[in-house]
């Protein structure tokens, strides 16, 4: 009994540490985000003044004037389309491209097939750093700077995501696509009315981790962009901490502002999410 009554106690000790690890490690990333959300409805004046103290969790007055701040001192519309398009843009068509880029791989059959596939994860490996030099010179050759087509159609393919399809569809039943086929449906009818309606969780799953990976891009925007009419929001806060006078509670508000989108669609997508990661990232 004695032993039993140990074992019980060291289990929920362990349990217990588990979980304050778990609440130490939602705390690190919630707590950044709610300060900035809680400055940006704090007078400007208020925001470093405050700072350190218990009233940086709790404001003694709420307002919205930082927010109007913004629309009044930066184009914050024009940026918030710039985002949405470039980011959506890369996200839809990167769908239909590496989806189907996948299920090439993981189900037709064809000559050069290992080879490239082998490339493909050679290719994960090489950080975009290494690559951005060259691929900048290859958009100046091209005439293509300062202009949408520069931000988004060299990211449309992408090896990650390509695998994310590939580690997927590979461990789907091939009955599905046996009775496709015996019904007279060829490659693309079945990828589309059969595969893709079984497949939400990984579609969701690359569509988050895209819609992340840039909406938060800055790198290679700062590079291709010269004026205000193509600069998304990454590039746009920067240029916008630059502007006199500094306005820390006006800052927080464009931050708080460029955050949102994010949050709403990981909200929205987090079930098919948390099911995609479970259902390709763990079997790949």
């Amino acid at each position: 009994m004695r032993v039993a009554s140990t074992a019980a106690q060291h289990h929920g000790l362990a349990r217990a540490a588990g979980y304050a690890v778990l609440i130490a490690s939602v705390l690190l990333f919630i707590v950044p985000v709610l300060l900035m959300i809680i400055g940006s409805l704090k007078p400007d004046d208020r925001v470093l003044m405050e700072a350190g103290t218990v009233k940086a969790l709790w404001p003694d007055s709420v307002s919205l004037r930082n927010y109007a701040d913004v629309f009044r001192r930066a184009d914050f519309a024009r940026f918030l389309f710039n985002s949405l398009f470039i980011t959506g843009s890369i996200v839809i068509a990167g769908l239909l491209v590496n989806s189907l880029a996948g299920y090439a791989f993981a189900r037709l059959r064809w000559r050069g097939r290992t080879l490239l596939f082998n490339l493909l994860l050679a290719v994960m490996i090489v950080p975009f750093e290494a690559i951005a030099v060259p691929l900048f010179y290859q958009v100046s050759i091209l005439g293509l700077r300062d202009t949408y087509i520069a931000q988004i159609l060299p990211f449309i393919a992408n090896a990650f995501s390509i695998f994310l399809f590939y580690s997927f569809f590979i461990g789907l039943p091939r009955e599905l696509e046996e009775s496709a086929r015996v019904d007279g449906a060829g490659v693309l009818r079945t990828f589309f009315f059969i595969i893709v309606p079984n497949a939400r969780p990984v579609f969701a799953t690359v569509a988050i981790l895209s819609f992340l990976t840039w909406w938060g891009s800055y790198l290679w925007p700062l590079m291709v962009t010269i004026g205000p009419r193509v600069r998304p929001l990454p590039v746009a806060i920067a240029t916008f901490y630059t502007l006199p006078p500094l306005q820390w509670g006006d800052i927080l508000a464009f931050g708080a502002m460029m955050v949102m989108p994010v949050l709403v669609v990981f909200v929205a997508f987090q079930r098919w999410f948390v099911r995609g990661v479970a259902a390709s990232a763990i079997k790949g």
